[in-house]
């Protein structure tokens, strides 16, 4: 059975990264991705801090453990990368091939998850996960 806590925050994740990538193409037409992905950034920057202030979640970040900032920083790094290279993709390709191979990361996640965090998914799982692999090397391949 679905626990609907993390389900319905990750299905509101996956319309919200869908509109993302049709946003995006059309928004970055005729417009520099490098420069497009400035202005998300910031976009996004001033909407967040709006809603951590306005739901009362402030706290002094420099309190935070080192280990917190370590790695809120390389995620920080990872994030930007990945939007550099999604804005790239998108601004060079459609959006349909684009935002499947970007979905290889749930392939990626589900290995790494495995290798540092201990996580073991079941049998099941790794199926699920080899069928969404295969479906990326079947959009990718060309005829």
């Amino acid at each position: 059975m679905l626990s609907t806590g993390w389900f319905y925050w990750a299905m509101l994740s996956a319309v919200f990264a869908a509109l993302t990538a049709i946003f995006a193409k059309i928004g970055i037409q005729g417009v520099d991705s490098d420069l497009a992905t400035l202005i998300r950034t910031v976009l996004i920057m001033l909407l967040l801090s709006a809603f951590v202030a306005y739901t009362g979640k402030w706290n002094n970040p420099l309190h935070l453990p080192a280990r917190t900032w370590l790695f809120l920083t390389l995620s920080a790094l990872a994030t930007g990368a990945s939007w550099v290279c999604y804005f790239r993709a998108l601004s060079v390709g459609n959006a349909t091939q684009v935002a499947p191979v970007d979905k290889f990361s749930l392939v990626l996640v589900a290995v790494f998850a495995a290798l540092f965090l201990g996580e073991r998914p079941s049998l099941r799982e790794w199926l699920g996960i080899a069928m969404v692999g295969g479906g990326v090397l079947l959009l990718a391949w060309k005829r």
